[in-house]
């Protein structure tokens, strides 16, 4: 090999060089950056050729130009990029909710799955065979589906960081979930269910699932301050939240899970706001529905006087017999019950929420209009939320206290 070939060529202004070191191999230098302290981010390939070396050097330009360098330093790997993410990153903008499913996908599936693989190296293959295993190992499709969210979260952040420069999880193919039939409640369902729950403590808990559409934990979490009832119309403004635990003890307590520990403690708050601005609504009110209402308050007025000294007074519009918010899973097993003597289809709590908006759809009720009293959001609606005005909302309660509360038997546009 000619004397000159073995020559480091030298490159002014940090551009890239190839040479022939005295250990026998070919080497390359590229300048992909600066780094933190403001030297620049020189990197350094090494192959047995000549050829090889200066492809590796074309590589890392394109990466270069590209922007999808890996930052300096030691690599991250799967599992210590999504700890750090999860602790520290996700916290910063997810709510509550939110967080609980994040841990989940990460501690469960994500790290035990993908944990050891280096972030850099990871492919599409990898991610697609640990769902392919997720669901041959029993796992639901929406589960591995819901994985694979996070996962896209998290590798998200990592390559808009620098951290991983290729983004894999762009090319793996998602698990295929099958949609759930949604059948709501038709009109005739929804009514003999309010004959029912009329003759039950907090009957108005449920005529607000069927009418209003409020989520679960919106109803668990509302107040009277949120309530008006001389304007006709109440604000969400918070959910409470399913209670998450972790282990208390100081000696192992022998249970599993958190949640059975004697000396268990609540790791997530009790409630808070509601997850977007869509979520935080005002609905307006059916007449009848007030009057369900006022005659609540009246009711839950007396309990406190039975209870005496153990209500404890949080201003919750749906309490227990003590002024406590019941569990959620009390409350869906009251649900349950209501359907059972009503004599109406078994359905998920969240099918009530289905029915009112099925209803305000029937009554011929403007798309966006629904969408401002549901609480939904859209791509073209996150960066603005229209708000109902008085007159409109007011309008839309006046519709559906017609159509669900009607006694003469009528029930056009009914639903199936």
């Amino acid at each position: 090999m000619a004397e000159e070939e073995k020559k480091r060529t030298r490159q002014p202004n940090g551009r890239s060089s190839i040479y022939f070191g005295k250990d026998g191999k070919w080497h390359g230098r590229v300048t992909v950056g600066t780094r933190d302290d403001g030297t620049p981010d020189r990197r350094h390939v090494e192959r047995k050729t000549r050829a090889e070396v200066t492809l590796a050097v074309r590589e890392l330009e394109k990466e270069r130009d590209a922007k999808t360098v890996r930052k300096p330093g030691r690599a991250w790997t799967v599992k210590t990029w999504l700890t750090h993410w999860i602790e520290n990153v996700a916290p910063l903008t997810a709510n509550d909710n939110t967080m609980v499913g994040y841990g989940v996908s990460v501690r469960k599936h994500l790290i035990p799955g993908l944990g050891a693989h280096r972030l850099d190296r990871l492919k599409p293959e990898h991610i697609e065979a640990l769902y392919a295993k997720m669901q041959a190992n029993g796992s639901k499709p929406a589960t591995a589906h819901h994985v694979h969210r996070t996962f896209r979260v998290a590798l998200n952040e990592a390559a808009r960081r620098g951290h991983l420069g290729k983004n894999p999880i762009l090319l793996a193919k998602p698990p295929k979930v099958g949609e759930y039939e949604v059948e709501p409640y038709n009109v005739q369902e929804v009514q003999r269910l309010l004959k029912v729950a009329d003759q039950q403590r907090n009957s108005a808990r449920w005529a607000v699932a069927l009418a209003l559409g409020l989520r679960q934990g919106e109803v668990l979490g509302l107040k009277w301050d949120d309530v008006d009832l001389e304007g006709g119309f109440l604000v969400v403004r918070r959910s409470r939240h399913r209670p998450q635990y972790a282990h208390g003890c100081t000696k192992p307590c022998g249970r599993k899970a958190a949640g059975y520990c004697p000396e268990r403690r609540r790791t997530n708050p009790e409630s808070s706001v509601t997850k977007s601005r869509a979520g935080r609504r005002a609905v307006g009110l059916p007449d009848q529905l007030v009057d369900l209402l006022r005659a609540h308050f009246n009711a839950q007025g007396v309990e406190r006087g039975e209870a005496g000294s153990r209500w404890e007074d949080n201003g919750l519009v749906f309490p227990d017999e003590y002024g406590r918010s019941p569990s959620h899973r009390r409350d869906w097993a009251e649900w349950k019950a209501l359907l059972e003597e009503a004599n109406v289809r078994d359905g998920r709590l969240h099918d009530a929420r289905h029915t009112a908006a099925t209803v305000l759809l029937i009554l011929g009720v403007p798309e966006r209009a629904v969408m401002g009293l549901m609480g939904w959001s859209t791509t073209a609606m996150a960066a603005r939320y229209q708000h109902m005005v008085d007159a409109v909302r007011s309008d839309i309660a006046r519709q559906v206290d017609g159509l669900i509360w009607r006694t003469d038997g009528v029930t056009n546009g009914e639903s199936d």
